[in-house]
């Protein structure tokens, strides 16, 4: 019964590992034409649920009419969300012009 047990809860801990971090990509218009990079941070509380403060892709992209937007769930942006025990969760947005 502890051998099931022991097994159990390591499957369980290397299934929690192997997940993998959000990440979402669009593309505007033509896609990134000069390849400068902008990026600024979402914060959210309670797993997501309650924003404080949201990043604006078309306000980071500027004037440009061509880009690509990457939200995601960087490796850090986990790490503190797992030290918080989710209450605090943020996301990077990155524009690409």
């Amino acid at each position: 019964m502890k051998r099931t047990i022991v097994i159990f809860a390591l499957g369980l801990l290397i299934s929690g590992m192997a997940t993998s971090c959000y990440t979402q990509t669009y593309t505007v218009g033509q896609g990134p034409q000069k390849g400068v990079e902008v990026k600024d941070k979402s914060h959210y509380l309670v797993y997501g649920l309650a924003p404080i403060k949201t990043a604006n892709p078309v306000q980071m992209a500027g004037t440009s009419q061509d880009y690509e937007v990457t939200i995601q769930h960087t490796f850090v942006d986990g790490l503190i969300n797992a030290i918080t025990f989710g209450l605090y969760t943020p996301t990077t947005t990155k524009v690409v012009k």
